[in-house]
């Protein structure tokens, strides 16, 4: 369920359930592993061969891309244009639901995907394994971090994908933060340390809380897009924050 819902990988041929956020939630920092590992792959396999580290992560960015079907970038460009093209919570919901992305959305798409590039080439250049790891647990803890949305904030409206995922509690999300601590320590620890990701982690904290309080503020609450651009912000936040250590 956690893959069919963040991934566009082989999942087999039974039916799709019914999206539930409280059995995704247990189970996403392991399937993010999975998601994740064929990018991180590819970056370190291109850059071992010789070949420009900032290739690679502009190759390695591009599967990312696919296997997930562009959520979080999408998500981040609609959340862009809806928050801040709109002046209404009527209006900025209506924005956010169109597919079409404004200026606002277009300028946070690109600077995403150039920070993502930087930010884990500029590591491949020095430790191919280093960036893939590095890049790896940022990913486990943005799509964890990111489900504490749809826990503290109801739906903004009754339709799309965070509604019909249902409210998620506080228990489930709390399982998935261990699995998703474990990933870190394990994939950022080596190459980084245990400070670096205690900084990770107050990076995380923050950039959630204000995102918590932007989508409150302007929305009164949460949306699938909503979770997904706070995706986007923390795995920025959780690279900013270990490649100061590496």
């Amino acid at each position: 369920m956690a893959l069919r819902f963040f991934s566009r990988l082989p999942s087999g041929d039974s039916p799709h359930q019914k999206p539930d956020l409280n059995r995704i939630a247990m189970a996403l920092p392991l399937a993010s592993v999975v998601i994740g590992i064929g990018p991180a792959l590819l970056l370190i396999g291109v850059a071992m061969l010789g070949l420009p580290a900032y290739f690679a992560a502009a190759l390695a960015v591009g599967a990312a891309v696919i296997v997930t079907g562009a959520m979080a970038e999408d998500a981040l460009a609609d959340s862009a244009d809806g928050l801040f093209g709109g002046h209404t919570t009527e209006r900025r919901l209506e924005i956010m639901k169109d597919s079409r992305h404004g200026t606002y959305g277009v300028a946070a798409l690109c600077l995403f995907i150039v920070l993502r590039v930087v930010g884990i080439g500029s590591v491949a250049a020095i430790n191919p394994l280093a960036a893939g790891a590095i890049w790896l647990a940022a990913g486990v803890t943005a799509r964890t971090g990111a489900l504490w949305l749809a826990s503290v904030l109801p739906p903004a409206r009754s339709d799309g994908a965070a509604a019909a995922a249902g409210q998620l509690s506080k228990r489930s999300f709390a399982v998935g933060v261990v699995f998703a601590l474990i990933l870190l320590f394990l994939l950022a620890g080596p190459p980084t340390s245990l400070f670096a990701i205690a900084v990770a982690l107050i990076l995380v904290v923050a950039v959630t809380t204000g995102w918590v309080a932007v989508c409150r503020r302007l929305v009164g609450g949460q949306t699938g897009d909503l979770i997904g651009a706070l995706m986007a912000l923390l795995e920025i936040a959780v690279l900013t924050a270990l490649l100061l250590f590496v």
